[in-house]
């Protein structure tokens, strides 16, 4: 079911991301990286809701991450299996 959630609504582009000292390219690439994974992670019929509340998440967790440029994808993949692996308790924060 997570093909109803249509993944090119969140991805941004590095005028979006604000001023990161002229990376404003690969900071974009960052988030969209992360986004695609979290998509690309959820089984198929994680329910469309679901998904679009964790993929919200990424905005506001990862936009102020001093260490965005800085991360790599190993450790983008641990957290977007973290997050998945432990939705309830993210999703519980959103609520909170």
């Amino acid at each position: 079911m997570k093909e109803i959630i249509v993944i090119h609504d969140y991805l941004v582009s590095e005028s979006i991301v604000g001023d990161w000292d002229g990376q404003e390219e690969f900071v974009a690439e960052r988030i969209n990286e992360i986004y695609h994974l979290i998509y690309d992670l959820a089984e198929e019929d994680i329910e469309p809701e679901i998904l679009a509340q964790l993929l919200s998440l990424v905005w506001d967790t990862w936009i102020c991450q001093e260490s965005l440029p800085d991360i790599d994808s190993e450790d983008i993949y641990d957290w977007c299996q973290h997050l998945l692996d432990n939705r309830e308790q993210y999703l519980q924060d959103l609520t909170s």
